[in-house]
């Protein structure tokens, strides 16, 4: 579970995608790769995203997860797929514990000081902080690390390329969840190249953060 998240640490990013067609699923995997970026979060949010979660993993070197997981039985139809980490919009002891039971690392969602400190009691000090930009944004990240400097946070949710860099700066910060790499609109309209572009520049984001 560690290597899982160390990945993701590694790039500080997660390309977190809708995807309606699975037949795209793989072309918008290798333009995220060519972007820079070895892992994308697909959210269960449609009928057939399974199918597009299973294709990127079979067809793809990708750290691919499972997004807006809600119960036990969607993360095992997940895991069955190839998710490789789990991530929920909200916390649930249930989920947490039977994540932790697959073996496979869960990132639940939380919005306040005392759903950090449920997930902190189960074990989890890496988690999605969700709805971000309309829960407080990097303010609210920066005022719950005093108090609680074993968390560490996802923050996902409004979040764009312009406000990209507020995150990154703050120390608690893992990692940076978006939608704007692969937003539903270039999926559609499968084009791959602004695709790469935004990853790319969204990488250069983080390298400049961290350097």
């Amino acid at each position: 579970m560690n290597t899982v998240l160390d990945e993701i640490g590694r790039h500080r990013l997660v390309p977190v995608a809708v995807i309606d067609d699975p037949t795209t699923a793989v072309p918008l995997g290798r333009a995220v790769e060519a972007g820079g970026l070895s892992c994308v979060e697909v959210t269960l949010r449609t009928p057939t995203a399974l199918l597009s979660l299973r294709a990127l993993a079979a067809e793809t070197s990708l750290l691919v997860g499972a997004g807006t997981v809600l119960t036990r039985t969607q993360a095992d139809d997940a895991v069955a797929a190839g998710a490789r980490f789990i991530v929920s919009p909200g916390f649930s002891a249930a989920l947490v514990r039977h994540c932790q039971q697959l073996g496979v690392p869960v990132l639940p969602g939380v919005a306040t000081v005392s759903e950090i400190m449920a997930a902190l009691d189960e074990g989890i000090e890496v988690m999605k902080f969700f709805p971000a930009e309309q829960s407080g944004g990097a303010d609210w990240v920066r005022a719950v690390a005093g108090p609680l400097p074993s968390a560490r946070f996802v923050p996902t949710g409004g979040i764009t390329a312009a406000l990209l860099p507020d995150y990154l700066a703050l120390p608690s910060v893992f990692a940076v969840g978006g939608s704007w790499m692969v937003a539903s609109s270039l999926v559609k309209a499968g084009d791959w190249s602004t695709v790469t572009k935004l990853t790319e520049d969204a990488v250069g984001v983080v390298r400049d953060a961290t350097a």
